[in-house]
């Protein structure tokens, strides 16, 4: 991960709830990402311009297949 990969700004949460599950939701992120890099060697700019075109992905949840778009944006 590079500095360019980051578009950081600044939080406006008032309350501690909402500070820590904005950290929760960021740690997580990064945890996300960091496991893509490691296992795919790409960095998260070329594997997202990689599975972009992706038109579904075919997930099996307790034996049921479920066919989900994708919900990627524009960037």
């Amino acid at each position: 991960m590079s500095k360019t990969d980051l578009a950081a700004r600044p939080i406006f949460a008032c309350t501690r709830d909402a500070i820590e599950a904005h950290l929760t939701i960021v740690f997580a992120a990064l945890a996300v990402s960091r496991t893509v890099q490691n296992r795919t060697g790409l960095s998260n700019r070329r594997f997202l311009r990689t599975i972009r075109p992706l038109l579904t992905a075919a997930v099996e949840i307790n034996g049921t297949i479920t066919a989900l778009p994708p919900a990627i944006g524009p960037e």
